[in-house]
């Protein structure tokens, strides 16, 4: 019989709350922590690969309003100084948070990118992409035609709920590329281990401006079954 699932990971904590550390390793959940000391707790989950590897995996609708708000009041801040104009929402997770965002920064609209085809896009603004959560091949991101003008020639920030391989983040850039739309800066929810790192450095968009509310390692269970921060 399995054992029921905590659903505290969906709530803000004071700082301490989640037993364990970088030594002792965890157990089933992760303290994320926010510069003002709160943790979110969230769930570990072995990665397909194996091996022990494992994320602290946040999914953003799933979480509290507490916890999106929170989260969405740090990105709008790491946000603030860029003088980003538009705010380009990457699906599915990152769509809510960045409606939260672009209101925090006083915006009046976003330009969300789409995952279903509809029949007046262009198939030459679309790319093929994939995460870490859905590795599956197959699927397209697209960009509205009609949405290239609100780009065109202003500041333009990306939001999405995680950075890990970066492959998600890549596959935006070169989409927006498609529409002569360079970034000042992409933002999120959680920044997911290094592994995006030197994959954004051996692309055309190095130098982009990374930020996230919250920084997890990637993990590894040990001999006694606790997950430690993966060296």
């Amino acid at each position: 019989m399995s054992r029921p699932v905590p659903a505290f990971w969906q709530d803000l904590l004071p700082p301490g709350t989640l037993p364990g550390g970088a030594a002792d390793g965890y157990a089933d959940a992760y303290p994320a922590g926010l510069p003002d000391g709160r943790e979110i707790a969230l769930p570990i989950r072995p990665l397909p690969e194996g091996g022990g590897a494992a994320v602290a995996s946040l999914i953003l609708n799933q979480a509290s309003f507490a916890v999106e708000d929170a989260l969405a009041d740090r990105v709008a801040a790491l946000l603030a100084g860029a003088a980003v104009e538009v705010v380009v929402a990457v699906p599915t997770l990152g769509l809510t948070l960045a409606n939260a965002v672009a209101r925090r920064l006083g915006h009046r609209r976003l330009v969300p990118l789409g995952t279903s085809r509809k029949f007046w896009y262009d198939d030459a603004l679309s790319v093929p992409v994939t995460s870490i959560t859905s590795p599956g091949a197959g699927k397209r991101l697209y960009l509205d035609p009609r949405t290239v003008a609100v780009l065109a020639g202003r500041r333009v920030a990306v939001v999405d709920d995680v950075l890990s391989t970066g492959a998600t983040l890549l596959s935006v850039l070169d989409l927006l590329a498609q529409a002569d739309v360079a970034p000042a800066a992409a933002a999120f929810a959680m920044v997911q281990g290094d592994r995006w790192r030197p994959r954004l450095a051996a692309s055309p968009h190095a130098g982009l401006a990374i930020h996230g509310a919250v920084a997890t390692p990637r993990l590894r269970a040990g001999p006694d079954g606790r997950y430690r921060p993966a060296p």
